[in-house]
């Protein structure tokens, strides 16, 4: 049976996540409309809010918790404002740039969810005596017969979060309402819900990017914070120096664009990102085909449910928005060892690998190693 909104002998007591958004907006109200104890919180992640956010960006300003508050009242439950400004910087934001300092590439919703919205959160909702915690994330928890739980892909593909909820263990499956989870609708379907129900978030964008970096300019967000440091761009089959950049950390494996070469490789093929070494500040690049990636090793695995420890074919997702490719994933010492079908591309030392059998997500690892066809990073 699913989970997403059980009715139980007792209504439980939810503390809804409310960003200001239309889909926690909606995700609140299915939660009331189940016939829990609702009770609707806004987080205060930023220490400097913007009265106003810049276009469709982010979910942390002081727009956004007036929004939620109206939903709130509109629902008809309970809200407050907690302040996670500061466990937010410590545990996200200087996270997010100590990692691209080293020269790899966080994702920091993923890390949101697993220190923030459960971790930080749900710790003080059960400490207040909240049985669950419900946010707007479109995924599905199932619960089985032996009273474990799983957690599942959202029956809508195209909407599905479940990578960047891949972080999640067994016990905070256990206090996780996901009431979107199951539908199969589109987005206009769910901002026609919130309009019916006179949710004035209904019109509201989408946030999207980083939220804590308002202007979407990752680049300059850590150029301000880590400095400006110019360094060499080279080509991996010559050793050439081929241009220069003023900061190894605004780069991405796998990058085209925004790399001013001076002048096109010998065969006049664009060159992508290969490699970024933060220890002499050099950016590594090559022909696309040198992004090849056949293996990986991924650290600091967290599992939705039992560990995976026997050998095992699964599929894996390697972004928030990406596919599923084939792997054969097992745990040494402590670490996911993955090998692909077929090579893939794009991979990157810090991003998160989440592993799948079916539709169940099995677990989440961070990548730290990839093996390329023809090299190691």
């Amino acid at each position: 049976m699913t989970e997403n909104l059980p009715r139980t002998a007792r209504p439980l007591r939810v503390l809804a996540a409310m960003s200001g958004g239309v889909d926690s907006a909606v995700a609140a109200a299915r939660a009331v409309e189940a016939g829990h104890d609702v009770t609707g919180v806004h987080l205060a992640l930023s220490a400097n809010p913007q009265s106003f956010r810049t276009g469709a960006r982010g979910c942390c300003t002081i727009e956004d918790s007036r929004d939620a508050r109206r939903a709130a009242d509109v629902i008809g439950i309970p809200f407050y404002v907690w302040d996670l400004a500061e466990r937010f910087r410590e545990d996200v934001v200087e996270d997010f740039i100590s990692e691209y300092e080293a020269g790899r590439t966080p994702n920091p919703c993923l890390r949101c969810n697993e220190k923030i919205k459960f971790a930080a959160l749900l710790d003080k909702a059960l400490a207040l005596g909240f049985d669950a915690v419900c946010t707007g994330h479109y995924a599905t928890v199932v619960l089985n017969e032996d009273g474990s739980r799983e957690l599942h892909r959202a029956s809508d593909m195209a909407k599905d979060q479940s990578y960047v909820l891949g972080v999640l263990d067994e016990k905070q499956l256990a206090h996780a309402l996901f009431p979107l989870g199951d539908t199969l609708t589109t987005k206009e379907e769910i901002r026609a819900e919130a309009e019916q129900r006179g949710l004035a978030v209904a019109k509201k964008p989408d946030s999207h990017d980083i939220c804590f970096i308002a202007d979407g300019d990752t680049q300059g967000f850590l150029a301000n914070r880590l400095g400006k440091a110019e360094g060499d761009i080279v080509d991996e089959a010559t050793g050439e120096k081929v241009g220069t950049h003023e900061g190894a950390f605004g780069f991405t494996i796998g990058q085209r664009k925004g790399l001013r070469i001076g002048h096109p490789a010998p065969d006049g093929k664009p060159r992508y990102v290969l490699d970024i070494s933060p220890v002499n500040n050099t950016v590594t690049v090559g022909p696309v085909e040198a992004l090849d990636v056949t293996a990986l090793t991924a650290i600091r695995p967290r599992w939705c449910g039992a560990v995976a420890a026997a050998p095992g074919t699964y599929t894996a997702q390697l972004r928030a928005h990406g596919g599923e490719t084939e792997v054969f994933g097992e745990v040494v010492d402590g670490e996911l060892r993955v090998s692909f079908t077929e090579p893939v591309r794009g991979v990157a030392p810090g991003q998160a690998i989440v592993l799948y059998d079916g539709t169940r997500v099995v677990g989440s690892a961070t990548i730290a190693t990839t093996t390329r066809a023809a090299a190691t990073v």
